[in-house]
């Protein structure tokens, strides 16, 4: 009850920038880092979900400054083309720093010290400083207002896995957690495809409009649907038999209905069958 109230609650105020620092080759940075630096499952996806939160309230606090300060025609153009530069030149700094506090948000794993996130740094040719980290993962903390511990699909996955069994689903618990967690990184570095093949079948129509892909923005973000998807295509692979009484499970429990439940794993199988396919 309380993921789903916080997960609605996140909807009603979603920003239209989100997703937008959810691209592939973003998570994909973090993902590798996460494993470089043998930090646990949640953490990546914390460290993800941390580092689009705060992009967009940073994007959000530094196009309002230059707002104030600068007026129409050239002006903006070169308030706008600043605040791209700042991005850009902090960008891995602000990602590293995002995967130092995912990782401090860890109960079951080393944190990411001072001098290991410096040594990477240094190995991609930047010269940060200790203090200019510091900085950084306070810039971080203060732009979201120290409120970084947010819930990830994936706390979203183990719980309803944890009610399945509780409900008295008889599945193998162990192989499909583990199917899960490979189901749901599938999912964040194939974002797009993903959803861009689930609107298609929304609205029946290989052409969607602006207004259209802006209204499926709500269903993009939404962990409760994801986590259900990952968890229906996962029994789907692994035990077919058991699918139509998960999915029942499923709709009682989080009351999303079978034929959405139906369309998301549909639409994560098609991409799996076709990143496998010669």
């Amino acid at each position: 009850i309380h993921l789903a109230t916080e997960n609605e609650q996140y909807l009603s105020e979603l920003p239209e920038q989100a997703g937008l620092f959810k691209d592939t080759r973003i998570v994909e940075f973090i993902f590798l880092l996460s494993e470089k630096w043998h930090l646990d499952q949640s953490t990546r996806y914390q460290a993800v979900e941390l580092l689009e939160r705060f992009m967009i309230k940073q994007v959000e606090q530094m196009c309002d400054d230059r707002g104030s300060t600068k007026g129409r025609g050239q002006g903006q153009r070169s308030s706008w083309s600043s605040v791209r530069d700042q991005i850009t030149n902090t960008f891995v700094l602000r990602l590293v720093s995002c995967v130092q506090l995912a990782s401090k948000l860890s109960l079951h794993y080393s944190r990411v010290t001072s001098d290991t996130a410096l040594t990477f740094l240094q190995s991609l040719k930047y010269s940060y400083t200790k203090q200019e980290l510091l900085e950084s993962e306070l810039a971080v903390l203060n732009t979201l207002h120290f409120h970084i511990n947010v819930s990830t699909p994936l706390a979203y996955v183990e719980l309803l896995l944890e009610v399945l069994g509780y409900n008295g689903c008889l599945l193998p618990a162990k192989p499909l957690h583990q199917l899960c967690v490979q189901l749901l990184d599938f999912c964040y570095l194939t974002r797009e495809t993903i959803y861009d093949t689930l609107l298609k079948i929304a609205i029946e129509n290989s052409t969607p409009s602006k207004l259209q892909i802006a209204k499926f923005l709500t269903v993009k973000e939404d962990f409760m649907l994801l986590a259900v998807g990952v968890i229906s295509t996962g029994v789907f692979i692994l035990s077919p038999g058991h699918w139509e009484q998960v999915v029942e499970h499923l709709n009682c429990i989080t009351g999303i209905t079978p034929q959405s439940i139906l369309e998301f794993s549909y639409a994560v199988v098609r991409r799996v069958v076709g990143s496998t396919t010669p």
